[in-house]
């Protein structure tokens, strides 16, 4: 039986992958509404932090916010979920001031920690007194995929299609993403 009733869990999602899924399926399986915070929602909700300095780079956040929720809604609905499962809004995890804006604040926080930037997360939460569950903790090592890894093989025109959902690899191809990014020099 679930114990929450709505739980919110957060990422950039710079570009959708696998393991984006199973943290986002491990959230929902938590609640029974699943409230997703996209971090970096644009540039000026964006902030600089020491212990993830390459997080703010416009060249690591080619998506727009809207792109972004486009990726996260198809991907859901695609493993399986309902739109009435989850809901889609902007979170700007450096500004933890203005989260009552954006998601409700009796809600389970959920998060993994890898690093310095998700205890700093984990942080944030517990500074304003959320419920705050880890979903898991592992070593830098062992966090598996990450969008840059993404955006590096679309960059060098490596396959990636394999390590994000049907949806993202349709979406991304849409929009030209891929050769964006090599058109960019695969800089990120």
């Amino acid at each position: 039986m679930l114990s929450r009733h709505t739980g919110v869990i957060h990422g950039r999602f710079q570009v959708l992958h696998n393991d984006h899924m199973a943290y986002l399926l491990a959230g929902k399986a938590e609640c029974e509404h699943l409230v997703v915070g996209i971090t970096n929602p644009d540039p000026s909700l964006t902030a600089k932090d020491d212990s993830d300095p390459e997080r703010s780079d416009p060249r690591a956040n080619p998506l727009s916010f809207y792109q972004r929720l486009l990726l996260i809604k198809c991907a859901l609905v695609e493993a399986g979920l309902t739109e009435s499962d989850f809901s889609i809004t902007p979170l700007p995890i450096n500004f933890p001031e203005h989260y009552p804006a954006y998601v409700p604040m009796q809600a389970t926080f959920f998060l993994t920690i890898y690093d310095e930037w998700g205890r700093r997360k984990k942080e944030y939460f517990q500074s304003l007194g959320v419920q705050t569950k880890v979903l898991w903790e592992r070593t830098p090592q062992s966090k598996g995929l990450s969008g840059q890894h993404i955006r590096k093989a679309m960059a060098a025109g490596q396959p990636w299609e394999h390590l994000v959902p049907e949806s993202t690899t349709v979406l991304c191809k849409a929009w030209g993403l891929p050769e964006r990014l090599r058109a960019e020099g695969g800089r990120m």
